[in-house]
């Protein structure tokens, strides 16, 4: 890959034509210079007498040239400099360039141009593949990677950002393979919440019996489960560190990780004031929870989102809503939540309102999900819908729009989680849906964070898969890793493992580059073959066409008759 001038060849030429002058003046000393002869000799002669006959005919090409109209004396080796010493300067490789602008380059193209980018040449793919673009590619659409990882996907410090991004796309495709279904039963009543701590393997779950168990993803089996907490529990959240789960009652109950303990928490046995707590601040029942590294955030029909310093466990401050609070999602120093049939964006560190979504859908706005970037927001409503909004942030105020609407349900949309790049949607018709945002975003050049693309609303694809609850009313579904985790009316926790789909693709890829490579094989051998074959064939008609070896052989066969005639 080269960077030419536009118009190379003009411009080469006049170059030529115009430093030929100069160059010519310098050629000319250094020639005569070095051979102690006069102008007039060297004109007469063209070329010196000391050298050897062979020399002679291999330095006769860059002997000078005279034009006598012109009175200009152009020299071949002029050319030679010119073309050693000018001309590269309008043919650079890209590797020529300084580092911060090959760069400044590199950051203006997506992962699929980075891709092509880094096939061009060795050089161009070490310094492609170790571009620090890549983990901002990865870190905006599935956040920091988290060691160690379930399902033996085999990230590790040793590979790089392009290949941890690589194998996080090849993986999120495997959602439209075949899956397996496993079913979890231990609940005696509906199943309200479920949150799916794939770096961990574990999934949480809890609903009308007011009991958080904890299960195995990988295993699907029970490990443990909390005593009775008195009331309907809606809403799990947790991380490495921290369980919550919050209740009707408007108490937030928690458990603090147990160093040492293979599944984090201790939650079957009785309460221990070092690692359980529960804190009573609302006023009404508990219906969506959120953890960040140094916040827990909270929201409830009392119509407030409460900020609660996780250390602590003292309330920070209280964000006022209009009415019921139904879901939330914290970013960086952002919180989304949704109120009634609107959606608000409020800034965690002053408490002050950003911007609000009115009527957002017909009702009330159940549900609510956030990309990892923190600028695309998902709704789910009582009217069957899932809008998608972008959220444009400057310095002073934002704006919210709207970029496409789905309705694959035939009810209220009760949860929403994403993990890139598919949404997935619970309903009460007891169906999930899976819709692929890929088409909808862009790269912004310049920036590796994604913008939405302007579509009509007619050019909007359906859902790219949808998938049977088995069941009716579906509150709660959650995504990560190749699983998705759903809990609904009927009790029983339903996962859907697509790692076999992740395995039969990899297999299938291997066999399809076991095919290419003997297809390759093949076909030079046949290359070779055909060459061979047409040089046989190229010296057959030759000598066919040769009348002196058939001149030859009838000369042969004459001489040989007259010797016989003469013997005889």
């Amino acid at each position: 890959m080269a960077f030419e001038c536009q118009e190379g060849t003009e411009v080469s030429r006049k170059l030529v034509s115009c430093l030929e002058n100069s160059f010519v003046e310098h050629i000319e000393s250094n020639q005569f210079n070095s051979k102690p002869q006069t102008r007039e000799t060297a004109l007469s002669n063209l070329t010196f007498d000391s050298k050897p006959e062979k020399e002679k005919i291999a330095d006769s090409k860059p002997v000078s040239k005279i034009h006598s109209k012109k009175g200009i004396i152009r020299s071949n080796k002029s050319e030679q400099v010119l073309s050693n010493d000018v001309l590269p300067d309008f043919r650079r490789l890209i590797t020529d360039l300084p580092p911060a602008l090959i760069s400044e380059i590199l950051n203006c193209l997506d992962p699929k141009e980075l891709g092509i980018v880094s096939c061009v040449s060795a050089s161009l793919h070490r310094l492609a593949s170790e571009h620090h673009v890549w983990k901002e590619f990865y870190c905006e659409r599935w956040g920091l990677p988290i060691v160690p990882t379930p399902l033996g996907s085999g990230y590790s410090d040793e590979k790089s950002w392009k290949e941890l991004f690589v194998e996080r796309e090849f993986r999120s495709k495997t959602f439209m393979g075949r899956y397996s279904m496993d079913i979890m039963y231990g609940h005696v009543e509906a199943v309200r919440t479920v949150f799916l701590l794939a770096s961990a393997n574990l999934i949480f779950t809890s609903g009308y019996d007011s009991v958080v168990r904890m299960w195995n993803m990988e295993e699907g089996l029970s490990i443990a489960s909390s005593r009775p907490l008195g009331c309907t529990i809606r809403a799990v959240a947790a991380d490495t560190k921290l369980l919550v789960a919050g209740g009707t009652d408007g108490f937030i109950h928690g458990w603090r990780a147990v160093e040492g303990l293979q599944h984090l928490f201790d939650i079957r046995g009785s309460q221990s004031q070092n690692t359980e707590f529960r804190l009573w601040e609302h006023e009404g029942p508990i219906t969506s929870l959120a953890l960040d590294l140094t916040r827990m955030y909270s929201g409830s029909w009392d119509m407030t989102v409460r900020v609660w310093d996780r250390f602590s466990l003292k309330c920070l401050m209280v964000l006022r809503h209009s009415d019921w609070v139904w879901g939330l999602v914290p970013h960086d120093t952002t919180v989304a939540s949704t109120s009634g049939s609107d959606v608000y964006v409020w800034d965690s560190i002053g408490g002050t309102l950003i911007t609000i979504i009115h009527n957002a859908h017909v009702g009330n706005t159940y549900s609510l999900a956030r990309s990892h970037t923190g600028n695309f927001l998902f709704t789910g409503g009582e009217d069957g819908a899932i809008h998608m909004f972008e959220i444009a942030r400057n310095c002073t105020e934002a704006a919210a729009f709207h970029v496409s609407t789905w309705i694959p349900h035939m009810g209220p949309v009760h949860s929403l989680a994403f993990e890139f790049p598919w949404l997935v949607s619970a309903s009460s018709d007891g169906k999930l849906s899976l819709i692929d945002v890929r088409k909808l975003l862009r790269t912004g050049k310049g920036k590796s964070i994604t913008r939405a693309k302007r579509v009509e609303k007619n050019s909007v694809e359906p859902p790219q898969r949808m998938l049977n609850g088995y069941g009716s009313n579906l509150f709660s579904v959650d995504i990560g890793a190749d699983r998705i985790v759903c809990g609904g009316e009927e009790g029983a926790v339903r996962i859907w493992n697509f790692s076999q789909a992740l395995e039969n693709e990899q297999r299938s890829r291997a066999m399809r580059g076991i095919r290419l490579e003997n297809r390759m094989r093949r076909r030079k051998l046949q290359i070779e073959m055909n060459s061979k074959g047409s040089r046989s064939d190229q010296c057959s008609v030759a000598a066919k066409k040769n009348p002196i070896n058939g001149d030859r052989g009838s000369v042969w066969n004459n001489k040989r008759g007259i010797s016989s005639k003469l013997k005889a």
